[in-house]
This record gives C-alpha cells, structure tokens and sequence, in this order.
C-alpha cells in the first residue's frame, strides 16, 4: 500500500539521491578511503594472529585444526575410494569363481 503511495516514493528516491551524494563524497575523500584500507588491513592481520594462536593452542592440546580435519576428511575419500575400486574387484572375482 505504502509502495503506491507518490508521496512515500517521492521521499524514497530523495533519500536514495542524498544517500548516494553522500557516499560519493565520502569515496573521493582520500583520507576516508584510506581510513577504510588501514582498517580493512588491520583486521586481516588481527585475524590472521587470531587463526595462528588458535592452532597453536589446538595443538597444545593436542586436538585438531580446521586444516588438519580437511586434510583428514581428504584421506577418508580417497580410502572410501580405493575401498569401492577394491569391493569392485572382489566381485569381479567372485562372478568369475561361479562361472
């Protein structure tokens, strides 16, 4: 009901038209922009310090990493696999006997 309205739609399109001056003044302030890049990287950093503490305590513990269930989780496919080709040749093997 309130999408309809014109008066609401005028008011949606005024603030859309400000919001985007408003970004577009604040994306050429070089100052602003770099502000954002200094943080952006700061927080890959801390995050990065963050996953590193992480493992290491993990490991103190002597419990697995994110990394170490992946590398796990790859081994038990490629075990399941070999698994299948094997069952494939046993049967082979069994239908031959029979014949």
């Amino acid at each position: 009901m309130l999408k309809n309205n014109p008066m609401m739609k005028k008011l949606v399109a005024t603030g859309e038209e400000r919001i985007g001056k408003i970004a577009a003044q604040l994306l050429a302030n070089e100052k602003f922009v770099a502000t954002i890049q200094t943080i952006v990287s700061r927080t890959l950093s801390a995050k990065g310090t963050l996953d590193k503490s992480i493992r290491t305590a993990l490991s103190a513990m002597n419990l697995p990493s994110t990394g170490d269930l992946e590398i796990l989780k790859e081994k038990v496919g490629e075990l399941e696999k070999l698994l299948g080709t094997i069952e494939g040749k046993v049967d082979q093997l069994l239908e031959a006997k029979k014949k």
